[in-house]
């Protein structure tokens, strides 16, 4: 069928109507209502107008109030923290659960307890789950915890070409160049 299917464009009688004239629709074909209608018009021609909105209506059926959980503010200062960690979400895996889910359940598993105080309980969470091995990456930092860091880490190319040359040097012992002392010829006379 050619055209618009929606009623914004003449009516369902005129569009079968035009079909019927191109030959698209043959005269044996045609709906049982088309000669009815055809008979009894209506008064007014049904014709698709678009509804004006006012600004009112509008703005009252866009106030959908905010629907917001406890899991959602941790979730957030979790990204904020964190952020989205250095693997991305996996899922194809149906069992699939990401560090910021396990770091919710964790968090709702000792607030339950209620040991911990209520204002360390992200950053115990954190060092809960860094117990059963899941390490979390602060934004611009790294995932190994400072005081295991590596120290060849931090160390600069020169300062590293410096120390392997400081080896070599000790590994041939090559003896540092020492001020030669004058000799003194005996048959040489001084002036007196």
């Amino acid at each position: 069928m050619a055209g618009s299917r929606l009623e914004k464009f003449g009516t369902v009688f005129t569009r079968v109507r035009d079909l019927m004239r191109a030959g698209v629709i043959k005269h044996e074909e045609k709906p049982i209502w088309f000669d009815v209608y055809a008979a009894f018009p209506p008064k007014r021609e049904p014709l698709y107008v678009k509804p004006v909105r006012s600004l009112r209506k509008r703005a009252a059926a866009d106030t959908v109030p905010e629907i917001l959980y406890k899991e959602d503010e941790i979730r957030a200062k979790f990204f904020e923290v964190y952020g989205n960690g250095p693997r991305p979400f996996e899922l194809f895996k149906p069992n699939f659960v990401s560090p910021c889910q396990r770091f919710v359940m964790k968090y709702g598993e000792l607030e339950s307890r209620g040991d911990v105080k209520p204002e360390l309980l992200f950053e115990e969470t954190a060092k809960a789950l860094l117990a059963e091995d899941i390490y979390l990456r602060k934004r611009g930092g790294s995932v190994v915890a400072p005081q295991f860091q590596n120290p060849f880490l931090n160390m600069k190319l020169t300062d590293m070409l410096a120390e392997q040359q400081r080896d070599r040097d000790a590994e041939t012992n090559i003896p540092e160049k020492q001020p030669e002392a004058e000799t003194v010829n005996p048959d040489r006379q001084t002036p007196s």
